[in-house]
């Protein structure tokens, strides 16, 4: 059995694919480095990632794939579930492998093939969700704050949404559960990263901006989006199921209409 480890990174991972086909050999399983090995494992290959073999896998995958495959791979992987590792290895060495006409992206009768798929859309739907469900505070500044708590590592792909929308304003839109975010100044977007909890703007149970720094008329417009929100609310139309489903409560820790 041979099993191959290596940092958690896509460059690793396209390292990996490298190193594989460099080798002549297929690991029967991709483990992240510091996990436990299986019980019988004859081979361990730690794989060190190198950008230069990553960036000659991938330019090989552009030749190979269409812009919704390597989509799958790019998006997929920012979903940071363990056990998508080895599937998504494994599709993209049948990328290089493949001789049929029909792209290996759109053969679902494959296992590998339509597990990568299937995560790539639930990283895909949580992005349009966050797209949806962030609500912003404004500062004293000016600057309009964002607090989300994704499932997946979904920040880099709604970015430039805001970006668009909202390019004659600066914001920050803060990951809680990853620790890190995006600032744009009106001109760029840098990622940035608090080293202590004591040093962020808001609560961290609440995604509520401090008092002190918080705009003077913002409490306000926070009141009257709550009331309007609860005015809309035809009580003889509940269904609290519903809108469970359309608005998951996993994400009702930060939206405003949904805070005491």
């Amino acid at each position: 059995m041979i099993v191959y480890t290596f940092d958690n990174t896509l460059d690793g991972l396209l390292s990996a694919v490298f190193d594989a086909f460099n080798n002549h050999e297929m690991p029967n399983d991709l483990l992240t480095a510091g996990n436990a090995l299986p019980l019988f494992c004859d081979h361990i290959h730690e794989v060190h990632t190198d950008e230069n073999k990553s960036q000659r896998v991938w330019k090989g995958l552009e030749n190979r794939l269409s812009h919704l495959g390597l989509s799958i791979i790019t998006i997929s992987f920012l979903s940071e579930e363990t056990v998508l590792n080895y599937p998504l290895f494994t599709y993209i060495c049948k990328a290089f492998t493949n001789t049929n006409k029909i792209s290996i992206e759109r053969n679902f009768s494959d296992p590998d093939v339509l597990f990568c798929t299937q995560t790539y859309r639930r990283v895909c739907y949580e992005a349009k969700r966050m797209k949806q469900f962030l609500r912003f505070q404004k500062a004293k500044d000016g600057t309009y704050l964002g607090v989300i708590q994704p499932d997946h590592n979904v920040l880099p792909l709604i970015i430039d949404h805001f970006k668009d929308r909202f390019n004659d304003q600066s914001f920050l839109i803060f990951d809680a559960r990853r620790r890190y975010g995006f600032y744009y100044d009106k001109e760029d977007v840098n990622r940035i990263t608090f080293c202590d909890d004591q040093a962020l703007p808001f609560d961290f149970t609440t995604g509520k901006m401090d008092a002190d720094i918080l705009s003077d008329n913002d409490k306000m417009i926070q009141d009257l989006w709550k009331t309007y929100f609860k005015a809309i609310c035809i009580k003889e139309r509940l269904n609290p199921k519903k809108q469970a489903g359309d608005m998951p409560r996993r994400y009702w820790r930060y939206m405003t209409e949904k805070q005491n």
